[in-house]
Formats: structure tokens, C-alpha cells, sequence
């Protein structure tokens, strides 16, 4: 009886401790703050400028060499930013480009980017994708305003601005944009191996990443700025069955499509990736923590209590948010015979990896392979990069873009986050340590959800405050 009492008595306590340590989560500010979209003659200017960067229409893909649309589209950069091309040196890699604003001091080089490079836009749009329309609502229509001609037209037009206004930077400031990101080209190689053939090393480099957004994980109120720090690894990888064909008439057991849809079933059901919350994903959801609902707040104020039941469940909650903590690959293409009729003799699936940094590339891919053989299935790599280097959410670096946000987005919470998707910024980890992927506009969730989708388009208003973070950047150095 005495030791039921003290079991009672120890859980009442733990109880207490977990409600209490909930309950002294006050709300922050980016509970209520909220971004007032520009309605001034400036917001109106910048919309008709982006809409004619939309305009241009500069699809990339893998498969066509020809850099005659983008190099068109310089000429249109020619036209909205005179002094940037007066002022800066300009370079020019096969389509992408370089702009060097030479600084008056010695301080370590700064650079800015966004690709121009857009994805295909199929399927029936509201607005036509390339028509740069602006609606009576003030978006402005077309592939290409959220990812990511908006932020490029911004520190484009920083950068502009200032040099109007005969300011000179304490380093010198590099602008940057590939026209290869969506297929991981050439274009921010060559700007690398240019930049270190010049010596140079970046204190800070701010590419495309997250955005600011209300809501941005399920249960957590307020509006946040969410800032990539760390960056998964890509691989392509292919899986090959064989065996000995024949007539469909007559088939035998587990043959190559049979056995790849048991490898896939099993992958699927029983991922051999380990779950681990990594600093960044700790740190976000202790950021957020403040303003979720109170039961998500016992939860992740209690970080040293629940953590190994969320490391099991928070990937079957939230694919999004289990991506953050694992090793992911999807299933993306297959082939089998070319007759209907006829058993293949072999046949393969593709997979689409993102290696998570505590199980790279070598342990994610011997972990799929061990399983694949188990069918008698090979692995073969056909493309793979590795994790980048993750920013220390407590450097300089970091800190001056939440100084800026502070200035300029006064309320708005600052997270840093994982990145499950892919940016030219991995490119740049041997001439920089501080990779940051944000892009500072607010968009809503049907934005959001219209990257790489239907109808993709952007507030006007919210470029404003866009420029003015990157002018901030650029006067800190």
C-alpha cells in the first residue's frame, strides 16, 4: 500500500510539474502580429516592376541548353535597375548572374540571391501564368512571383535604391541569381568557383529558404519569420529487380515488379531512417512552444518527458514536420516491360532521398540498400549531395537578420528551421559558414501552396517591407 501512495504521490507531482511548466508559457508577440500589406503609391510601383520580370518567361529544365530567354530577361534587369548595372561589376555565367558592389571598409563580403529560373506551369490558371496581371486585390499574378522573382526583384531594388541615394556599403555586396536552381544546375557552381578562384569567403549569404507566414505549424498560433538554417542532402537513387521474363500467361512467383512493390510496401511501413530531434527543430519548437494551444504546450514544454513519444509519432501527425527529424525517400518513377503482355526480365523504381544530418548520405543509403537486397533488389546511386553545414542559430549572422526583422517586422517571431527542400545555397558551403535561406515577404497559405503549383501569385503590398529588409542587411554589413 505505502509504495502504491508513494507511485500516486511521485505521478501527482510529475502532474503538477508538467501543467506548471505549461502554464508558464506567456503567449509572445507574434501571437498577434499581423502584417499590414502596403497600400501606397511605392507598392503600386513595385508591382507593375515585378510584373514585368513575370513576363519573361524562363522555364528551365535539364534537357534544353539554349540561354537565349534568360539572357532576354537580363535585358529586362537592364531596364529596372540602371544603377545596379552602372555601379556594379557584372558577370555572367552561362545565364546566370553576378553583381559586385565594391565596399569602402574591409569588412568580410555579404551576399544576396534568388534564382530567376522558373518550373513548367501547366494546368488551368485563374490568371494566365505569365501574364504579370494585378487583380483588384493587389497580387500579382504568375509562375514565378513567390519562387522566387518577388525576393530577387526586392534586393534588386535595395540595392538599387541605395545606390540612388549615393550610399556606400562598409563591404562589398555580391547579388546573385542562377537560372539552373530548379534542376540543380551549373549556374550556382560557376558562381562558386569564381568567387573562390577570387578568394572570396562570405560572412553572410541569404538565398531563398523560408518565408514569413501566419500559423506556420499546426497548433501554434502567431505570424513567424521561419529562417533555414540547415539544409538536407539530395540523392536520386535507382532499384533494380531481375529475372528470367517470359509470357505473362504463364508467370512464376516474386518477380521483379512483384518484388519491388514488397520492397516499397516495406519501406513505407517501416522506415529503416532513425527519428531524431536535432538542435534546430528543439530550438523551433521551443520558439513556437509560447503560442501553441495549451495541450501542444504541455507537450513541448516538457521536451524531457515527451521527446521519445514524439520522435515515434510527430512523422505520422505531420509528414512536413517528420521530415524534419529523418532521412526521407519517395518513390518517383518505375519501369517494368515494354509489352503488356510480357514479364520483364528487369525492372526498376526510383527513389528520391533527403539525407538528414545525423544519418548522411553513406548510412542512409547502406540503410535502404540492406533492405532492398533483402528482395533482391540492387541500388544504384545516380545522383547524390551531401547535408550542408548547419548555421548556429546564436551567431552574428542569425542575429542580424532578427535585428532587421525586429526593425522592419516589429512583433513578427524569428525561427530557425530545417530545410527538406533544396536551394542554390547548398553550392556555397566552401565560401561561406553562414548559408541562410529566408525570403522576407509575407505570403498566405494559398501562396504558399501555390509553389511549383497553380495558381502562384504575391501580394504587392508585401514588397515593400521586402526592400527595406534588404537595405537593413546591406547598411549592417
Amino acid at each position: 500500500m505505502k509504495i502504491l501512495l508513494v507511485i500516486l504521490l511521485i505521478l501527482v507531482i510529475l502532474a503538477a510539474v508538467v501543467l506548471l511548466r505549461a502554464a508558464m508559457l506567456k503567449p509572445t508577440p507574434a501571437l498577434t502580429a499581423k502584417v499590414e500589406l502596403d497600400e501606397t503609391p511605392r507598392a503600386e510601383k513595385y508591382g507593375k516592376r515585378l510584373a514585368q520580370m513575370i513576363q519573361k518567361e524562363t522555364v528551365s529544365s535539364r534537357f534544353d541548353p539554349d540561354r537565349s530567354k534568360f539572357l532576354d530577361f537580363h535585358k529586362t534587369l537592364e531596364e529596372l535597375f540602371p544603377n545596379i548595372h552602372r555601379t556594379c561589376e557584372k558577370h555572367v555565367f552561362n545565364g546566370s548572374l553576378l553583381f559586385k558592389w565594391s565596399g569602402r571598409g574591409n569588412h568580410e563580403p555579404i551576399l544576396l540571391m534568388s534564382h530567376h529560373d522558373v518550373v513548367e506551369a501547366n494546368g488551368d490558371w485563374e490568371h494566365e501564368p505569365f501574364s504579370g496581371d494585378i487583380d483588384e486585390q493587389g497580387k500579382v499574378w504568375g509562375r514565378g512571383t513567390v519562387d522566387t522573382k518577388a525576393s530577387l526583384f526586392c534586393l534588386l531594388t535595395a540595392a538599387e535604391e541605395l545606390i540612388a541615394e549615393g550610399f556606400e556599403p562598409e563591404c562589398d555586396v555580391y547579388l546573385a541569381s542562377s537560372c539552373t536552381e530548379e534542376w540543380s544546375g551549373e549556374g550556382a557552381p560557376l558562381t562558386v568557383q569564381y568567387l573562390k578562384e577570387q578568394g572570396v569567403k562570405l560572412a553572410l549569404l541569404i538565398d531563398e529558404g523560408g518565408m514569413i507566414i501566419e500559423e506556420p505549424i499546426a497548433g501554434v498560433k502567431g505570424t513567424y519569420g521561419m529562417v533555414g538554417v540547415l539544409e538536407k542532402g539530395y540523392g536520386d537513387l535507382r532499384f533494380t529487380a531481375k529475372g528470367k521474363g517470359g509470357h505473362a500467361s504463364a508467370p512464376g512467383k516474386n518477380t521483379p515488379l512483384v518484388r519491388l512493390g514488397k520492397f516499397m510496401a516495406e519501406a513505407e511501413k517501416h522506415s529503416p531512417f532513425q527519428n531524431k530531434f536535432n538542435p534546430t527543430v528543439k530550438e523551433m519548437f521551443r520558439r513556437t512552444a509560447p503560442n501553441m494551444n495549451f495541450g501542444m504546450k504541455v507537450i513541448f514544454a516538457n521536451m524531457w518527458l515527451f521527446e521519445p513519444l514524439l520522435t515515434r509519432l510527430l512523422p505520422a501527425i505531420s509528414p512536413a514536420a517528420g521530415a524534419m527529424l529523418h532521412t526521407t525517400l519517395a518513390f518517383t518513377m518505375a519501369k517494368g516491360a515494354d509489352g503488356l503482355n510480357v514479364l520483364p526480365q528487369e525492372a526498376y523504381v526510383t527513389g528520391n532521398m533527403r539525407f538528414i544530418p545525423h544519418e548522411p548520405n553513406e548510412e542512409s543509403i547502406a540503410l535502404i540498400s540492406a533492405l532492398a537486397k533483402k528482395f533482391d533488389i540492387e541500388t544504384e546511386v545516380i545522383y547524390q549531395d551531401h547535408p550542408c553545414p548547419v548555421v548556429d542559430y546564436q551567431g552574428a549572422a542569425f542575429h542580424k537578420v532578427e535585428e532587421a526583422m525586429a526593425e522592419i517586422y516589429p512583433g513578427v517571431g524569428v525561427c530557425p528551421y530545417v530545410m527538406t527542400g533544396g536551394t542554390d545555397a547548398k553550392y556555397y558551403k566552401e565560401v561561406s559558414d553562414n548559408c541562410l535561406r529566408f525570403a522576407p515577404l509575407y505570403i498566405n497559405e494559398q501562396q504558399y501552396a501555390s509553389i511549383h503549383g497553380l495558381n502562384e501569385n504575391i501580394f504587392q503590398g508585401t514588397l515593400p517591407k521586402g526592400v527595406d529588409f534588404y537595405k537593413k542587411m546591406i547598411r549592417m554589413g
